[in-house]
């Protein structure tokens, strides 16, 4: 029975802001797949100030954090406050497969783009395979 292997196993530690237990936890969707060569994975973070998006690796550790700005607004009578705000944060562990020098992020239209390229010691190769019995045929023949 085949096994398929993911590099990637998700920790899934999602911040809670220690002042602020009340509240259902924020959570950040994500979709990762692979594609060719690399990784994709895309999280969904609608309104996250974009100078607090923030991609690191540490070892096998990718992090992912963002920050959402609650709406503040004086004077006002909310009728419905239901997009959460505050901290975000989503942890996977990377196997050694990829690359994580070569890991780049984009973050547009409030998704979050991170680029995971498998290391080029990870990728399938093709051995060539050589008979000795050609090379010795073509010995015997030249006599």
């Amino acid at each position: 029975m085949a096994m398929s292997f993911d590099p990637f196993s998700q920790l899934d530690r999602i911040a809670q802001s220690v002042f602020d237990t009340s509240r259902q936890p924020r959570v950040m969707p994500v979709d990762l797949f692979r594609e060719g060569d690399r990784y994709i994975l895309n999280a969904d973070l609608p309104g996250a100030d974009p100078a607090s998006v923030d991609v690191d690796v540490d070892g096998h550790l990718l992090t992912i954090r963002a920050v959402r700005s609650g709406a503040e607004r004086e004077g006002a009578r909310w009728l419905a406050q239901e997009r959460p705000s505050g901290a975000y944060m989503r942890q996977f562990t990377i196997g050694d497969d990829v690359d994580p020098d070569g890991i780049t992020a984009t973050y547009d239209n409030g998704v979050l783009s991170v680029i995971i390229p498998v290391a080029e010691r990870a990728k399938p190769r093709k051995i060539s395979v050589e008979s000795s019995g050609e090379h010795h045929a073509k010995a015997v023949s030249a006599g």
